[in-house]
Order: C-alpha cells, then sequence, then structure tokens
C-alpha cells in the first residue's frame, strides 16, 4: 500500500514524539491527518479502531480511509452527496471491512439518531466532523467521552484567541452564506472549549492548519503521550492558506486581516459573551 512503509518507519520513533505536527503524513487524507492519526491509534493501543466520519466526499481523500484499508476494521462514514454509495464503490473495496455508509444531511438535531444508525456508535474509537458549517452545533449535542479521538476541523480565518462560531443554521451552504466561502464553522477556540466541557484535551493540529485533534481524558496524556509538548504555546491555529473567492467564484488570495475585512458583515455567535449573534466587524473591533 502506498505510503504503508513510511508508517512503518516513523512508528520507531512514536515514544519520541514532542510535537504532534511531526508524525504529518498524507496517503488518502486531504492534508496529514494519515500520519497523525495512525499516531493516535498506535499510542493507544487501538488495533481495529472503530469510527465515524461525517463530511467524506466520495472517500477518495478522507481521514479514515487509510485506516479502513490498513485496518480492515467497522467503520461509518456519511455525507449528502448524490449516489454516495455508488461513488464510494468506485474507490474503494467495500468487502475489505464492514464499512456503512449513510447518505444524509447531518445537523444538531439528527446526529445522535445517525450515532445510533452506524455499526460503532458503542465504544467509538475515532470520531471525525468536516462539513464547513455547522460543526459547533453538532459536537454540542453529543454526550462527553463519545469517542476516544476525535478530529474537527476549525476556521483559521477566525484567528487563535476569539470564540466564535457560525449560527445554526438549517442546510447551511458557506458558498451561500458568502461568496468568498471564509465564513463558516467554528474558531479555534470554540472548539478547544468545547471539547473541554466534553472531557476531552486538546492534543495538536496538522500542519496545514485546518484540523485539531483531541483525547479523551479517559486516556491521560501521562500515560499515553508523555512525552509530546502541549502548552499555551502550542495553542497555535494560524494558517496560510488562501482559498478565498471573489463574488465571480474565482480565487483572490486574500489573507490575515483581508479576510475577516471581506466577511466583515456576516453574523457569528459570540460564545465568549453571552452567546450573541454579531457582525465580524463587531467581534474583532474592524475599523
Amino acid at each position: 500500500m502506498i505510503g504503508l512503509s513510511h508508517v512503518l518507519k516513523i512508528r520507531e520513533n512514536y515514544f519520541n514524539v514532542k510535537k504532534l505536527s511531526d508524525v504529518d503524513y498524507k496517503i488518502f487524507s486531504q492534508n496529514g491527518e494519515d500520519g497523525i492519526l495512525d499516531y493516535l491509534i498506535h499510542q493507544l493501543n487501538l488495533e481495529k479502531p472503530k469510527f465515524i466520519e461525517i463530511g467524506v466526499g466520495d472517500y477518495t481523500e478522507a481521514n479514515t480511509r487509510f485506516i479502513f484499508e490498513r485496518c480492515s476494521p467497522k467503520g461509518t462514514i456519511v455525507d449528502c452527496i448524490e449516489n454516495l454509495e455508488d461513488k464510494v464503490k468506485k474507490n474503494l473495496k467495500l468487502w475489505k471491512g464492514e464499512l456503512k455508509i449513510i447518505n444524509k444531511i447531518v445537523n444538531s438535531k439528527n446526529i445522535i439518531e445517525i450515532m445510533q444508525e452506524s455499526n460503532c456508535s458503542s465504544d467509538l474509537d475515532i470520531f471525525s466532523l468536516d462539513i464547513d458549517g455547522i460543526d459547533y452545533w453538532i459536537i454540542d449535542k453529543l454526550p462527553k467521552n463519545f469517542s476516544k479521538i476525535v478530529v474537527l476541523e476549525y476556521n483559521s480565518t477566525f484567528g487563535n484567541e476569539i470564540e466564535v462560531t457560525i449560527p445554526n443554521i438549517e442546510n447551511f451552504d458557506r458558498t451561500k452564506y458568502h461568496y468568498s466561502n471564509l465564513c463558516y464553522g467554528m474558531s479555534f477556540q470554540a472548539a478547544i472549549k468545547l471539547m473541554e466541557k466534553k472531557n476531552f484535551y486538546y492534543i495538536g493540529t496538522n500542519l496545514f492548519n485546518n484540523n485539531i485533534f483531541f483525547i479523551s481524558k479517559k486516556f491521560s496524556k501521562e500515560k499515553y503521550f508523555k512525552n509530546l509538548v502541549i502548552g499555551k504555546s502550542e495553542y497555535n491555529g494560524d494558517a496560510f492558506f488562501r482559498e478565498s473567492r471573489d463574488k465571480d467564484g474565482n480565487l483572490n488570495y486574500l489573507s490575515g486581516k483581508k479576510k475577516l475585512r471581506e466577511i466583515s458583515e456576516c453574523k457569528v455567535v459570540d460564545l465568549g459573551n453571552n452567546n450573541e449573534i454579531k457582525k465580524i466587524s463587531e467581534v474583532y473591533n474592524l475599523d
């Protein structure tokens, strides 16, 4: 399998890893999530990790595909694209494991039902969520310790310090919400604060700085990740990728505060201030 030799080689140094991004490596994931997840499941001694991944596209690039190909486990994938199962079958040998495919729009009203519908909701090992939308409100509905490992997308446009998310809008579409595609999801701090309430601790991000990883507090850092350095200095959600669009849908490569100014009139929930709905310009004091 492509990339397997690299993963097996680097496993020799897993107990000496100081920073999560040091094991960042792409095989089937969009960025370096494959290497990070292999490290986490290795340290937790999960031989056939059961997973639920929401937001997989056609499963060409996904956070759990390498795990399915390598470990032949139980897993559930969820997305709302047309002919999802047929598209997944073209990319994957389904006989290799027990993969359940659910074709639904996920929201805060049906997430518990979807978890129950999955084939591995009890004693879940990996939960991954990336729907470019109301991710915060979906996680908010889940119980404490709902998985051992959790991967969440965050929106680096919102910065590292402020705790915000988009409102809980039914059938949210990031392009319809703002043509730039910049106003979606939750901020870095919103993810950290929410997951603390769910009894998870932050363990790091990928190098691309768009996915954040958490471990259930049932699995202490001191026992399973004792050499990993995690502190305030590691709370770094900065990202330099530039995916903003102009009104015609063309990339216009905005960066820094220019991204915030582009969406200054968009409304978000200020989680640090009584969940007030405010314009971006008000939350960030933009001139």
